[in-house]
């Protein structure tokens, strides 16, 4: 008789205490639905805008109500758990004390601070589960622009110029704008959806722009505008990562904004594979896979770039947690390289579990 296939448990983890909360939600419902069930059990963990995590049943209900009102709901319809410490994968009900529910494996779907920005991923690690995505430093280093572009740029890969200020620092515009000169960006250091981010053309702009986008971060960029395409890859695997196809992004917004990627998607053009010269194309693989490397990241990120007139690249930015919305350009890149969705849930998980195998093998004593 044929021995039943045992089947993984994955956690899903969403929502968050992020401007990215909704985001998130969107993504989550991606990746729930193309979760191959054949292999593996889904275990749906909601963490909402006060910082509760709760297992739910679904997600449908969440995505019908707004941010506010979705904490509220969830609570009365999901239970309240904690990861236990050391506990590999024991999610405790805190209702009891008592009961439990288990994981193999977790999958964040978060976007922005305390999701991917090392924060969970530390917990995970301390919770001694396996999670898919970049550990902590990569995580860490991925979400910070600032000291992600300084390591870039030290290991000879192309960024814009750019400044980068603390809360409470001394800002001299002029001088800031003498170097970049007109138009910069203003961007938070550590969010992403391009939220708080400012296209500031007038110098008299440029420090309510800043003011607004330490709303959302205790640290600041303002970087250089770079007149150009804007370029996307995304990179799969551990020690030996590969690149996929290249896509392009192209808005009528004026950049790339969060309305125009969530909310106003008739602007967005999305074109994969990207309509670029082949030599150009190779160049984008082989600097997004460098700087996977070179930003200590694992599993997976989407590399975003400028193409200037001139044919010259600029890393932009990575992400290590891309979006999985129906417009994230995550999957469909994968897709368009040949990978369908559901093998690339699927191998996102195995990537997990192969890292985490290794790191068990680390000696813990001298």
């Amino acid at each position: 008789m044929e021995k039943a296939l045992v089947r993984l448990k994955v956690g899903i983890l969403f929502g968050g205490k992020s401007v990215e909360h909704e985001v998130s939600l969107l993504s989550a419902k991606n990746v729930m639905d193309a979760l191959d069930l054949d292999r593996f059990e889904l275990v749906p963990i909601f963490i909402d805008k006060a910082g509760r995590w709760l297992l739910v049943d679904s997600l449908d209900a969440l995505l019908k109500k707004t941010a506010a009102e979705s904490g509220g709901a969830a609570i009365s319809h999901g239970q309240l758990v904690s990861f236990v410490p050391g506990g590999k994968g024991r999610l405790v009900h805190l209702s009891d004390m008592v009961s439990s529910t288990y994981v193999d494996v977790v999958f964040p779907v978060l976007h922005g601070l305390c999701g991917e920005d090392g924060s969970i991923q530390g917990l995970l690690r301390l919770a001694g589960v396996p999670y898919v995505g970049s550990e902590i430093i990569g995580s860490a280093i991925g979400m910070d622009k600032d000291v992600s572009k300084r390591l870039l740029r030290e290991a000879g890969i192309p960024v814009a110029p750019f400044y980068a200020f603390k809360r409470g620092d001394a800002i001299d515009c002029r001088k800031v704008l003498e170097e970049l000169g007109l138009p910069v960006f203003v961007k938070p250091a550590s969010l992403g959806s391009s939220v708080g981010v400012a296209k500031v053309e007038d110098a008299s702009e440029l420090q309510a722009a800043i003011d607004a986008a330490f709303k959302f971060d205790a640290k600041v960029l303002v970087e250089k505008f770079i007149e150009g395409r804007e370029i996307e890859c995304a990179v799969l695997g551990n020690d030996d990562p590969i690149a996929s196809v290249v896509g392009e992004i192209s808005s009528s917004h004026d950049f790339y904004s969060y309305e125009a990627k969530y909310v106003d998607k008739k602007t967005v053009k999305l074109t994969v594979p990207a309509s670029i010269d082949s030599t150009i194309a190779d160049r984008v693989r082989t600097l997004s896979v460098q700087s996977f490397h070179v930003l200590c990241c694992t599993g997976m990120a989407r590399i975003d770039f400028f193409l200037s007139k001139d044919g010259s690249l600029l890393v932009n930015e990575i992400n290590t947690i891309p979006g999985f919305t129906s417009m994230s350009m995550y999957p469909l890149l994968w897709q368009a390289t040949g990978l369908a969705y559901r093998e690339l849930i699927s191998q996102l998980i195995e990537l997990a579990m192969q890292r985490f195998a290794l790191n068990e093998e680390l000696k813990t004593s001298f």
